[in-house]
């Protein structure tokens, strides 16, 4: 029982209305791996790094039962560099820099030990990227999902499309989904989106919550309110983690399954956005989840008594 989740292992500069890092480690991967550890082990990582990538946080991941065996490290580049600063209202950011480093050669290879794998996550990077390590594993995992973005919609778009056609699950906030669409309802464009591969879609909404699509079912999870949003970044990856973790522990990909699986995720998400990069993530016990499980449970529960 095994995960393999590819994704970027870097630095972040973050700045927000609430405070400011100058240099944290981030990456779609980290995030992914912090959450999902949560819930199924070993995460078997695909990623690259440079030298400068600390020892310490190698060994955490290793502790939480994250495989590195995958995690190719340039001896001579530096890792993965992103800079961004956030609105008042922490839904939109300017990016401020963004050095590809060791990225710009990226060849991600699949180690022999991650072969047979049931469950693959592909973070957010390059569709030819994403689609090298599908092609890569000799027996199709039980469920891949797959996250991606606008950027890679507007320089990539038909290889988005190739790995489109390969994928299980897509993951896209809404602004991306009537992008890649091109219709503004989020129903016709999810329709128009699974025709062209997913089977199922889910439409992130930040602090709106998330759609999940399949065939003609919809099901919507609200987001926690909370009091405090310290900083977003990384949200969207942990909500990912959790989900896939989720399904990875109970092996379930039915529909109904899902619909706990984003409730898992939009839990895990939660607890990301409470400080600055993963670090809340590193805090956080199995009670923690349970509570904060528990208290979207509640939040979509409700008695009605019939007059």
């Amino acid at each position: 029982m095994s995960l393999i989740s590819v994704g970027t292992m870097a630095f972040d500069a973050i700045e927000t209305p609430f405070g400011k890092v100058d240099k944290i480690i981030g990456g779609s991967g980290i995030y992914i791996a912090y959450a999902a550890a949560n819930f199924i082990t070993p995460i078997q990582q695909i990623s690259i790094v440079g030298y400068d990538f600390p020892q310490a946080e190698m060994d955490e991941l290793t502790k939480r039962g994250v495989e590195l065996s995958g995690v190719e490290i340039v001896a001579d580049k530096k890792s993965f560099f992103w800079s961004g600063r956030y609105h008042i209202d922490m839904n939109s950011r300017d990016t401020l820099a963004t050095d590809l480093n060791v990225l710009a050669d990226f060849k991600p290879m699949v180690p022999e030990s991650y072969q047979g794998a049931e469950f693959l996550m592909l973070g957010n990077l390059s569709p030819d990227i994403q689609l090298s390590v599908i092609n890569q594993i000799r027996v199709r995992p039980k469920l891949i999902v797959m996250d991606t973005m606008n950027f890679w919609m507007e320089i990539a778009l038909d290889g988005l499309k190739e790995v489109l056609k390969q994928v299980d699950v897509l993951m896209v906030n809404d602004g991306e989904a009537r992008q890649l669409s091109g219709e503004f309802s989020l129903v016709k464009a999810a329709k128009k989106i699974m025709d062209m591969g997913p089977r199922f879609l889910i439409i992130k909404k930040g602090e709106h919550g998330a759609l999940l699509f399949h065939k003609s079912h919809v099901f919507f999870a609200p987001a926690l309110p909370l009091e405090d949003v310290f900083d977003p970044t990384g949200a969207g990856d942990t909500f990912a983690g959790g989900f896939i973790g989720h399904i990875a522990k109970t092996k379930d990909i039915s529909f109904e399954n899902m619909k706990t699986a984003i409730i898992v995720g939009s839990a895990m998400a939660s607890f990301c956005v409470e400080k600055f990069g993963p670090n809340r993530l590193k805090e956080i016990t199995k009670a923690d989840i349970d509570e904060r499980i528990g208290e979207f449970v509640q939040l979509v529960n409700f008695d009605i008594d019939l007059v």
